[in-house]
This record gives C-alpha cells, structure tokens and sequence, in this order.
C-alpha cells in the first residue's frame, strides 16, 4: 500500500529508525487514526521495503540490550519517497468514513434502532473530537512537532467539528427525505 510505504519512507527521511521505533512513533502520532495502518503492517513494510532496496538496515548493540536493525533510506528509497509524494498528492482526495455505511441504510431502520445508530455515531464523534483536544493540547508547545504535523490535528479537529454539527441536524430532522439520503448543509 502505498500509503504505508509513503509513512514509512518519510519517517525515515527524517532519522534512521528500527521497525520498533517507527511503530512507536505511529502509535505517539496516532496516525492510525488518520491512516490505515497497523503495528504488523509496519514491520512486514521495513522488511518489504528493504528487499526492493528502498532501505537498508544494520544490525547495532546497545550497551546489554538486544541487537536491533536500524534503517535508513538508500538513494533508491529518497527517489520513491518523492516519487510518492507526487504520486498522491496529485489523486483527488477520498475521505473513507466507515459510519457512511450506516449513514446510507439508516433510513431502512425502525426509528428507534436508527436513533440508537445515530446516538452511537454521536459518541464516537464526541469521542473523537475529545481525543483531538487533548492531543493537540499535549502537542501544542512541543518543539519537535512541526507545525505541519500540528495542521493534520487541526485538520482532523475541524472534520469533527463538521461531523458534529451534521449529526445534530440528523437528530433535528430524523423522518425528513426518508426514501432517499438526508444532506444536510454545514455553516
């Protein structure tokens, strides 16, 4: 996927990492929750990514701990990395949102059990956007987090702001357009 290679490769252009550390930092940055990626994915990717050439590790020791492989980008590697981020930065944006799912079939719910699904979508909304604060709370005054990584946080937090004010009109008007699917304007 080449999402994942994009992370990987980028987080290598910075800094030579091991497998562990770039998970770590994935998990630190939460970019799971922006991108499709998991911990198994990352370590099968450095290892991909390394037959095809694109990284190279070595295995160091530190002191009594076990040997680690760190990884750096090859010449190979900065070349796809751009390539990449050329590549999808010129597709048009899809916005995934698993809920959507539901949002389309709502209309075919009693009306109880579609307030249920919506009430459920409210929370994780709420959920979400309360994660969102205190993340970008805890990062804000972090030198280390550029301020285009604290743009995604924005980013994601003016989604949830959006999402927030579209299920409140949901529940204003729950029974309007029923045969087809309810759009409601966000201001």
């Amino acid at each position: 996927m080449a999402t994942i290679d994009l992370i990987v490769l980028g987080m290598l252009r910075k800094e030579s990492l091991s497998a562990y550390d770039i998970q770590k930092l994935v998990e630190y940055r939460k970019i799971s929750k922006w991108v499709k990626i998991s911990t198994p994915s990352i370590y099968k990717k450095v290892l991909q990514l390394e037959k095809k050439g694109l990284v190279e590790g070595k295995p160091i020791k530190e002191g009594s701990f076990a040997e680690k492989t760190v990884y750096s980008l090859t010449e190979a590697g900065k070349q796809e990395f751009e390539m990449l981020m050329l590549q999808i930065s010129s597709k048009p944006i899809h916005m995934y949102l698993d809920f959507n799912a539901v949002v389309v079939n709502i209309m075919s719910l009693p009306a109880e059990q579609r307030k249920l699904c919506i009430s459920n979508i409210e929370k994780n909304i709420k959920a979400m956007k309360k994660e969102l604060e205190e993340n970008i709370a805890a990062k804000e005054e972090l030198s280390e987090i550029s301020e285009l990584g604290k743009a995604v946080l924005y980013q994601q937090y003016a989604l949830t702001d959006a999402l927030e004010k579209w299920i409140e009109s949901l529940e204003e008007e729950p029974e309007k357009n029923k045969n087809s699917l309810y759009i409601s304007k966000v201001k």
